[in-house]
């Protein structure tokens, strides 16, 4: 025969047993508000996770903005830990090829799917031309981020944005033009031929051509730096954070030695987080 204070003790027991399982995991317990219940991500090839699966191929889950994957503690997944809301709230409309007059197609769909937050990483395909004359000037490239995150201002007034550096792939060729591999990759493939064409060349221009593709990199970051700041206080700007990260060629995938792979998402993620809202 049970006992009466048996009774109480098993019911108790049950409670607590249902309690940690609907709170455990992520994004478990009470939601935290202060943190956005949706999200999507603009860029490129970058943020869409391409080359982060071992093959060249898009990998949005992989991505170190909205990536689902436990291979990467994207910003998604770290929101998700604080806010159970945003579960399955986070769109990531970055493409492969991107350049900044893409921008503010992708603007658009974070408008029409009510992004809280949203995260913009754009420039690298802007600097990676066929030629030096290919790449795009600074001033349209302005224009076009401005015109994209005007839509943003106008659409989504009180949601938050994350704008963030472009990689520096001065110094990813610097470190992979001693690395066989990489070389023969970059060669077959031709990928981002302004900085990467010739890649064991030290002939002055080849030289002079890859000076100008980094500083037309460094030129990009001020003005997206510029654009952040005029958005207003809803904005903020990544301080450098990316194109900072020193890649070292175990953070990029051996398919094309130019991505990240997933380790190299995370390291995204990572410097990232840390200037957001």
């Amino acid at each position: 025969m049970i006992r009466r204070w048996h009774l109480v003790v098993f019911v108790l027991l049950g409670l607590m047993a249902l309690a940690c399982e609907e709170g455990g995991g992520s994004g478990g317990g009470t939601p935290d508000t202060s943190y956005p219940s949706s999200m999507a991500a603009l860029g490129d090839s970058i943020t869409a996770g391409v080359g982060s699966c071992g093959a060249y191929a898009v990998c949005r889950r992989n991505s170190w903005s909205t990536g689902t994957a436990d291979a990467v503690d994207s910003h998604y997944r770290r929101i998700l830990a604080k806010n159970s809301a945003i579960k399955g709230d986070a769109d990531n409309f970055a493409e492969p090829g991107a350049e900044a007059d893409a921008l503010d197609d992708q603007a658009a769909k974070a408008v029409k799917a009510k992004a809280a937050y949203v995260t913009v990483l754009i420039g690298a395909n802007d600097a990676c031309a066929k030629t030096i004359d290919g790449m795009t000037p600074v001033a349209t490239f302005r224009t076009e981020v401005d015109r994209a995150l005007n839509r943003l201002k106008k659409g989504l007034p009180k949601s938050r944005v994350l704008v963030t550096s472009v990689p520096d792939l001065y110094r990813l060729w610097d470190l992979g033009k001693q690395n066989q591999q990489a070389v023969r990759v970059w060669n077959r493939t031709a990928i981002c031929p302004s900085m990467f064409a010739n890649p064991t060349s030290t002939a002055d221009a080849d030289e002079d051509r890859r000076t100008r593709v980094r500083d037309r990199i460094d030129d990009y970051d001020d003005q997206l730096r510029d654009a952040c700041r005029d958005y207003g206080d809803r904005c903020r700007w990544d301080n450098g954070r990316v194109h900072s990260v020193r890649f070292g060629l175990d953070l990029v995938s051996s398919v094309d030695y130019f991505h990240p792979n997933a380790k190299g998402q995370n390291e995204l993620a990572d410097v990232t987080y840390r200037a957001r809202w």
